[in-house]
């Protein structure tokens, strides 16, 4: 079994790289043969930007450029797909977003033809989605961003596609307390990740 972790934050020093690291090294010692890829899409200055090119791709006028060709594959060799992300305006930020617009792309993610039918074809991924807060699980009650959080994510996005949302946490309280229990959630979702595989 094989996970992709991917990873949204410019600075390698925040608490978001260092949830994402601790998922991969309870991968390594908790799960003997199975591995894993950790892409820093920052770090690997991934673009964002969905362009009049990115356009054609979702019309079926043109192929996908070489960028996204090989973040398809990574994501095509994974069986896991972890995203790992600072929560910026209760959402995920625009690199994240940006990799999900121009990768998800239609003919590979999903099949939208001109009958209006669609052809969700990521059913073979699991999912697990790790949003990094600052704000308390309280004030995401009572605004309701968990769950506008999750409609947007987890069923708008993956469902679409039809991948399975495995594991979608929001681990809270990071601007104040919740450093360390963050890291704890991500040892234990490393060490449980494929164990239902």
């Amino acid at each position: 079994m094989h996970a992709l972790i991917v990873v949204a934050h410019h600075d390698p020093r925040s608490l978001t790289h260092s949830v994402a690291s601790q998922i991969a090294q309870s991968i390594d010692t908790a799960t003997v043969g199975h591995t894993y890829e950790l892409a820093d899409l920052a770090q690997e200055r991934f673009d964002p930007r969905f362009t009049a090119s990115d356009h054609a791709v979702h019309r079926k006028e043109a192929a996908p450029p070489a960028d996204v060709i090989a973040e398809q594959a990574r994501v095509d060799r994974a069986d896991a797909l972890v995203l790992v992300f600072p929560v910026y305006w209760w959402s995920m930020p625009a690199l994240m977003k940006g990799w999900i617009d121009r990768v998800f792309s239609n003919g590979w993610a999903f099949d939208f033809g001109l009958e209006s039918t669609l052809v969700k074809k990521l059913g073979h991924l699991d999912i697990h989605l790790v949003g990094i807060g600052g704000a308390d699980a309280a004030t995401y009650t009572r605004h309701g961003y968990t769950e506008a959080m999750r409609t947007q994510i987890d069923h708008g996005i993956f469902n679409y596609c039809g991948a399975n949302v495995a594991s979608s946490q929001l681990l809270l309280d990071s601007e104040t307390d919740g450093a360390d229990r963050a890291l704890q959630a991500a040892r234990e979702l490393g060490q449980r990740l494929f164990t239902a595989a």
